[in-house]
């Protein structure tokens, strides 16, 4: 049993470190410096996406708007800069508080008029995508002020500034779930949404808060991307929430609400982030890595589904007990 709980408690940093290790045989590449960094700038916008993610996850949720908001705030950040004139102070700002609105939108409709997530969140996504058409005609937009170009392309020191607002943004994450009663009232919420609202939790509220920085942070993601490919196209963000998705789910954070940490989604970020730099390196079809990728996510929520039977199982089990033992 000891075993068992040790790998459900470490279980993802030991694949994680078998995958590094297989990759590093297969290509002698894969430990160069020059790729590590590589592999470390191209999963910030995961890890910085990730952290929204799993607040809604923990709540019982889902948002799979995410990708589309990153490609709204891509074009609109862009469109704001390049045809308005807009300062990019002011153009970033502008764009976070759009995707901010829209989470919080999407959590308006979730707890006000009681549509199912997953719902809400797929028409959202068609909604954005088509109105980023809309924006841009289909065409990239491009021509931005250079200093723009630190935040998704600079250095402090030796470390990437994306990695760094990476792990400013986990941080914070870390520091909401574990350090106030918001981070409690999330895991209230997604463990049992009834008896949280009976212990006096504004349920509502929670669902506002939680979609809003669902929102923001996928916007942050947005200026990331746009800052390092200096360039907005409608493309950026396709199929972007369902890395996002495979990375939380990895790490552990539940489908069904209520289990996970902020820790253990750094780890799933990073192993999405090594699985695909492998497998670029090992010249991998990008076909044959949707499979492996989605097969990845399927094993990972049938694995979360198994665990909760089971918690539910020995949950029945000591109800029964208690009964038999007090009615002897």
């Amino acid at each position: 049993m000891k075993h068992i709980e040790s790998f459900k408690k470490y279980g993802i940093f030991m694949v994680l470190v078998a995958l590094m290790t297989y990759f590093s045989f297969a290509s002698s590449s894969f430990l160069s410096t020059n790729n590590l960094f590589t592999i470390a700038r191209q999963v910030s916008m995961l890890g910085i996406a990730a952290v929204g993610m799993a607040f809604v996850l923990l709540i019982g949720g889902i948002d799979l708007s995410i990708g589309s908001q990153v490609t709204l705030v891509n074009i609109v950040a862009a469109w704001l800069m390049v045809n308005a004139g807009i300062h990019p102070v002011l153009a970033v700002l502008l764009a976070l508080a759009m995707s901010t609105s829209i989470g919080f939108f999407n959590g308006w409709i979730i707890s006000t008029i009681k549509m199912p997530p997953i719902i809400v969140t797929l028409s959202m996504m068609i909604i954005l995508e088509g109105v980023a058409y809309l924006v841009c005609k289909g065409l990239p937009i491009f021509g931005f002020p250079s200093s723009f170009s630190v935040i998704g392309q600079g250095y402090v020191g030796i470390i990437p500034i994306p990695v760094i607002i990476m792990v400013v943004i986990m941080g914070l994450g870390a520091f909401i779930l574990n350090r106030t009663y918001f981070g409690r009232y999330f895991y209230a919420v997604g463990g049992n949404e009834e008896a949280a609202a009976l212990s006096g939790i504004n349920v509502v509220r929670v669902k506002y808060l939680v979609y809003s920085l669902s929102g923001l942070f996928a916007g942050i993601a947005g200026i990331v991307m746009l800052s390092r490919t200096n360039s907005g196209q409608v493309l950026v963000g396709k199929g972007f929430e369902f890395e996002v998705l495979t990375a939380c789910v990895l790490g552990g954070v539940s489908v069904n609400g209520g289990q996970g940490k902020i820790s253990n989604v750094f780890a799933g970020v990073l192993m999405i982030g090594v699985l695909s730099n492998g497998l670029v390196l090992l010249n991998v079809s990008q076909f044959t890595q949707m499979v492996i990728k989605g097969s990845v996510l399927l094993l990972a929520v049938a694995f979360d589904s198994i665990q909760k039977q089971q918690r539910n199982k020995k949950i029945k089990e000591k109800k029964t007990g208690a009964e038999t033992s007090s009615d002897g």
